[in-house]
Order: structure tokens, then C-alpha cells, then sequence
């Protein structure tokens, strides 16, 4: 297939965007044998996805069963339960059970169709496997790795998350990469990296892991099935016909063309991370930066704005797939962070915040979440104690000097810390917390007092206030050579260190609301016929929380599969929704 085919003028399905969750509805529409054309705006093709550390969180996934991992409908309905606790238009029993019951079908669906998953290599636990139905061992599931080569012309069609694409390495297995200065265990991970980058230069191989090798294999497995997969061919406008959505205006080659769907139209393109205004206007409890994200550069908010002017109802929009970045407090950014084309990269600090000899503090001095614990909820947190002091963001990450001779942060390998970060101020240094509190502007006096009362946690190994390193998440990227707790370090010994944190994201996680066939919904609970959305362009499933890697991804490939099933008729819809015997 050409790499930029010629638009027909009507298909069975329209989607919009070439994330993950267009690529499952687009394969469904080809093997119901109807035509189907994907519409991305950008040059490159991948969405989202492609930008993500490539994971899809599958309860009761086939590949759980092969290991002999107990899982059930019931249980992750269980562990839905206690964990999604927040209460809105978006998040329904039906849309929960929907997902349930659908997930490991349409998981088992793709890999019938060439998709190659695996369990993660290393530990990826739920983010809250204490919780009733939590499941330490993870419900996660991961790409193998895929050479781009395979894609033909396509492979520079191909989105791809620049810094993260240079590595032949899995998402899970960072965390062990990180402790190659500290365990036998890391020293043997950056081994086996150097061994595949070897062999990949032996074997003139470019071999991707994560949201490239989802969206590598997907666009490989679409193309194959005879989708129709156009590039830059940006969304302008719905056409609409007594009440019903039937079909899009696009841009193509500087003229506006009207594209037409007998079935309808899936929306799958994003949110709006990248759109400081919208950002800003849904904003209540604080301080957004659009370029705090690592978001895709497309995530800019135009098709759900269109939604919205539809009648489509919302929810959520002020939150997001929070992951923490960092930055100098006049704005500029360290060094590491911009990438050698000029594309600004800012840090994510998933995985390095949860090491020990480290905590983070607002601007009085106090704790404000587990620092080694769900990335989505330490963003909520950091809002919800900014709305109630204003003293939140930024936050502060303290550091003493073991933290900095063992551990990578940012973009840098264990024990780097750059002469240019000290010079610059994005790191600040100091022989005495004192010291360092009056450089960040830090209560002193409050610093000295939570380092004091968090030093006891890290001597008996309990965090009293927020429970870090009691979850099998938070010690799956802790340190295991410390003790009593892998996760915690006594802040004690000098000089001391601190970054100015930011909350950074991944996409937005607020959108329009819809049920559990992906159809859009107005206020009053009406769907606007001829309308389904997938993937950020929703509301989430999990409000304002996220159950375990991979939950976005995971939703918007079940939710682009229902959807496909639902606007085309098919008559297997009835049987992938059936909950199993155990519901």
C-alpha cells in the first residue's frame, strides 16, 4: 500500500487518529471484511501509544494463566472497586464490566492476528496490589521487541518517542537497569543491553521496545489487512445530518475534502496536553504548563473541542496521566532534557523518585504523597495540596549524597550529576538542609522537622504517614540492598541536594464522556448517533487513578475493539461482552 493513498469518498468506518485503540478498530472493520481508513494529522503515524512505555494493563489475561497466576472477572472487578473510588459520568459498572469482560478477548484477538506480547521480564505489580483483588504479580502485559526495518517504506512514517526508541530495552526493565551500580542483578541487565545493541548492529537490526514496538507490530498487522492508513490529514470538522454524525472534513494537500461514513465515526485522537489555553481554562486547582508534558506533539485538543461543541458532555478534564517532571524555577530546562534536534524531552520521574535517599516536600517543608508509589496519584496530591496551601508546585525532591552517588536521575546514569546542572540552579547544593531550604525558598525550620520524623520511618522501615515501600509496586523499584525498607534512606548525610518539581504529564485523562460501546454522550445521557471516542479523547475509565501500567493503553485498544464491533453490527458483540461464570 502507498504510503499516503488517495481518500475515497465513503467508507464503512472512519477513524481519527492512529493511536492504538484506532489500530483495534480498524483491524475488527477489515475482518468483518468492510473498508476503513485511519485519518492522522501528523506526518508520522502511532499517536499516543507510540509515545508510551508500551504496556497494556489486561485483567485475567491469557499469559496469566500460562505462568499458573490466579486471576479472575471477579477479582479485578474486586480490585476495580477498591481502587477506582471516584464517582462520575465516565466511570459505570457497564463500562467496567464492558472492559473486563472484553480485554483478554480482544487481547487474544490481536495476537491471533501477529501481535507478539510477553509478561514483563522484571516485577510490574498493580499499583495497589494490597487492595482487595490486587495482584502482586501484575495483571500488565508487554510488546516483544519489533525491528522497524520489518515496516518497509513505513519505518520513517513511524512515531516514536526519540529518547526511549535508542534503547532495546522493555519499560519493565529499567528499574533493574537503575541498580547497576548497587546489584549483581542491574550489572547483568546492562550486559545483556550491550548484547543486544551488538547484535542488532551485527545484524543491521533497529529493534524498538515499548509504544514503538505496540504501534510497530499494529501498523504491520493493519497494513497487512488492507487498512487504509492516511497521513497528514487533519480533522477540521463533523458532518452532520438530521442529528447523526456521518462522516468528516478533512485537510488533504491544502484543500478541505469531505470523507463519509456509512457505519460512523471513531475518535481517536488524543487529548489536549499540548493546548496551553484549553489546559488552562479546565484548570482549578492550579498552576499547567503544556510544556511540562512529554505528551505526543498532536495532542492538541481540536477533535475533542469539536465533540464538546456536538453536545458531547465531560468530565475530568483537569487531570491527567500525571508523571512528575523537573525544571529550573526561571523556566529554563537541564541539561539532558532537550534532545540533539532541539525537541524538548522534559525528565519523567516515574521510576528515579522511588529510590531511597530521597522525599518530596512542598514549599513548608512537608511530605506530600509516597514518593515511590502510583505516578498519577502523586500528581493528584501535589493539586490537591496546592489548592489547599498554594505552597505545592513547585514541590521540592531532597536528595542526600548517597541518593547521588548511586542512583540515575533524569536522563543521566547512576551517580552523574552534570557540573551544568549545579551551575545553572536547576540542582541546588548544600552542606547543611538549612542551607539548601534558603536556596528553594523552603521552610527551614518545617524541612528540618519532616527530615527528622521521616529519618525515624527509614530506621524502623514503616512510613507512618504514607505507607512507602508497604506495596509490592513501590518495592519492585526500590533497592534492594537497603534495609529495612528498599524504598527509604535517611536523609543524613551531606551535601544535600534538591530539584524543583513540576507536575509534568503523559496526556491529558479528561475528555467526553461514553458508555460502554465507546459511544459519545451528551449531558442528559443521550448518545449523539453516528459518534464513538477511544483512548485520551475520553473521559477515563479510572477517574482520576490508575490501577496498574499499561490501564490508558489497555482501554483505548478494548474500547476502539468494542466500538468497531458495536458501529458495524457484528454479531459477536453480544459474546464479548458475556461476563465469565466466576462475575
Amino acid at each position: 500500500m502507498s504510503a499516503n493513498p488517495s481518500l475515497a469518498p465513503e467508507y464503512d468506518l472512519l477513524v481519527v487518529g492512529s493511536g492504538g485503540g484506532s489500530m483495534a478498530a480498524a483491524a475488527v472493520a477489515r475482518r468483518m471484511g468492510k473498508r476503513v481508513a485511519i485519518l492522522e494529522k501528523r506526518e508520522k503515524i502511532g499517536g499516543s501509544t507510540s509515545f508510551s512505555g508500551g504496556v497494556w494493563w489486561i485483567p485475567d489475561n491469557h499469559l496469566l494463566k500460562a505462568a499458573g497466576i490466579d486471576d479472575s472477572f471477579g477479582k479485578a472487578r474486586r480490585y476495580f472497586d477498591s481502587t477506582v473510588t471516584y464517582q462520575g459520568p465516565a466511570v459505570t459498572a457497564a463500562r467496567r464490566d464492558a472492559y473486563l469482560a472484553a480485554a483478554p478477548r480482544m487481547l487474544r484477538y490481536l495476537v491471533g492476528l501477529g501481535l507478539k506480547v510477553r509478561r514483563p521480564a522484571d516485577d510490574w505489580p498493580d499499583y495497589y496490589d494490597t487492595n482487595p483483588g490486587g495482584l502482586p504479580e501484575g495483571r500488565s502485559v508487554m510488546p516483544e521487541p519489533f525491528d522497524l526495518h520489518e515496516l518497509g517504506e513505513w519505518e520513517q512514517h513511524m512515531a516514536l518517542y526519540e529518547p526511549g526508541s535508542m534503547l532495546p530495552l522493555g519499560a519493565d526493565e529499567f528499574p533493574t537497569l537503575f541498580l547497576m551500580k548497587r546489584t549483581m542483578a542491574g550489572k547483568l541487565k546492562a550486559a545483556k543491553l550491550g548484547m543486544r545493541m551488538a547484535r542488532d548492529k551485527l545484524l543491521r537490526r533497529r529493534t524498538v521496545a515499548n509504544g514503538g514496538a505496540i504501534q510497530g507490530r499494529m501498523l504491520q498487522i493493519a497494513l497487512h489487512e488492507g487498512v487504509e492508513v492516511h497521513r497528514e490529514t487533519p480533522f477540521r470538522r463533523f458532518l452532520v445530518e438530521e442529528g447523526r454524525v456521518v462522516g468528516v472534513v478533512v485537510e488533504r494537500d491544502g484543500r478541505e475534502q469531505e470523507v463519509r461514513a456509512r457505519s460512523g465515526v471513531i475518535v481517536n485522537a488524543g487529548g489536549f496536553s499540548r493546548n496551553a489555553a484549553m489546559r488552562q481554562a479546565v484548570s482549578t486547582r492550579g498552576p499547567v504548563g503544556a510544556d511540562w508534558t512529554n505528551a505526543n506533539p498532536g495532542d492538541t485538543g481540536e477533535t475533542v473541542q469539536a465533540m464538546i461543541d456536538l453536545g458531547a458532555a465531560t468530565d475530568c478534564l483537569d487531570t491527567a496521566w500525571w508523571i512528575v517532571t523537573s525544571r529550573n524555577t526561571d523556566g529554563s530546562w537541564p541539561e539532558g532534557a532537550t534532545w540533539k534536534d532541539g525537541t524538548l524531552y522534559p525528565f519523567m520521574h516515574h521510576l528515579d523518585l522511588s529510590l531511597p535517599f530521597s522525599m518530596m516536600v512542598d514549599q513548608d517543608g512537608r511530605r506530600i504523597a509516597d514518593e515511590s508509589g502510583a505516578y498519577m496519584e502523586i500528581g493528584e496530591r501535589i493539586y490537591d495540596r496546592q489548592q489547599q496551601t498554594g505552597r505545592a508546585i513547585p514541590a521540592w525532591m531532597i536528595f542526600d549524597a548517597r541518593h547521588r552517588e548511586r542512583y540515575p536521575w533524569g536522563a543521566m546514569p547512576p551517580g552523574k550529576t552534570p557540573q551544568s546542572w549545579l551551575d545553572s540552579g536547576y540542582m541546588k547544593k548544600a552542606d547543611s538542609l538549612e542551607a539548601l531550604a534558603a536556596q528553594c525558598g523552603i521552610d527551614a525550620a518545617g524541612l528540618q522537622q519532616e527530615v527528622s520524623r521521616y529519618n525515624g520511618f527509614c530506621r524502623t522501615g514503616v512510613d507512618e504517614d504514607y505507607g512507602r515501600g508497604s506495596r509490592a509496586f513501590d518495592r519492585a523499584h526500590g533497592d534492594p540492598t537497603v534495609t529495612p525498607n528498599p524504598n527509604m534512606g535517611a536523609i543524613e548525610q551531606g551535601p544535600f541536594y534538591a530539584c524543583a518539581i513540576y507536575p509534568g504529564d503523559v496526556g491529558t485523562a479528561g475528555g467526553v464522556v461514553t458508555d460502554e460501546f465507546a459511544r459519545v454522550r451528551r449531558e442528559d445521557g443521550s448518545e449523539i448517533p453516528g459518534l464513538y471516542a477511544v483512548g485520551n479523547s475520553t473521559a477515563s475509565l479510572f477517574g482520576r487513578c490508575y490501577p496498574g501500567a499499561g490501564a490508558s493503553i489497555g482501554a483505548s485498544f478494548t474500547f476502539g475493539y468494542l466500538a468497531a464491533h458495536h458501529a458495524l453490527g457484528s454479531d459477536e458483540l453480544g459474546k464479548i461482552l458475556e461476563p465469565p461464570e466466576d462475575a
